[in-house]
């Protein structure tokens, strides 16, 4: 599959119709090993449910198909977090190294902003030096690291305790 230079992919809202596309690229990461601790990728329905609806992105080509996407859910009910938020963000593995990953964050910074959204954080596997790399160069930074936080149930890591990195971006706007 050839895969579009990324000035020919498009930044846009998600709908339930990508949903097919998201959760493929969803396993994708799964099946890394170094993405998430999830073990199997979400239905719609509890997808829906967990993340903010103004602030699911995917990139997609002219022709329709989606290379990546980005959401956001809230970190607490607590209205004193309601400026905070934690994002994923997946990239299909023919797309990888392209700069879709950057886009997807400034177009989720921009839309968080938007609605007054302060902090977006995220935990990142230390092994997964492409994401850290990728968020440090899009205004994130490392605020810490969580020790044998969880045991991996999958992947190359199955069985293991893993720490995850955290990352925040603070909005220089809000």
């Amino acid at each position: 599959m050839t895969t579009p230079e990324p000035s020919s992919v498009t930044i846009r809202p998600m709908c339930e119709d990508d949903w097919p596309a998201v959760q493929r690229i969803y396993r994708e990461g799964i099946a890394t090993g170094h993405a998430t601790f999830e073990s199997e990728a979400p239905d719609w329905e509890r997808f829906n449910d967990s993340r903010l609806l103004r602030h699911r992105l995917v990139a997609g080509t002219a022709e329709g198909g989606i290379l990546g996407w980005a959401a956001v859910s809230p970190v607490s009910a607590r209205s004193v977090y309601s400026g905070v938020v934690e994002h994923s963000v997946y990239i299909a593995a023919e797309a990888r190294g392209q700069g879709l990953g950057a886009a997807l964050l400034r177009a989720l910074a921009d839309s968080t902003e938007r609605d007054g959204i302060w902090t977006i954080q995220a935990s990142v596997f230390p092994e997964n030096e492409a994401s850290l790399k990728l968020h440090l160069a899009n205004g994130y930074v490392v605020v810490g690291r969580r020790h044998r936080i969880a045991r991996m149930t999958h992947g190359p890591l199955t069985g293991q305790w893993c720490d995850t990195v955290l990352i925040e971006r603070r909005s220089p706007a809000i």
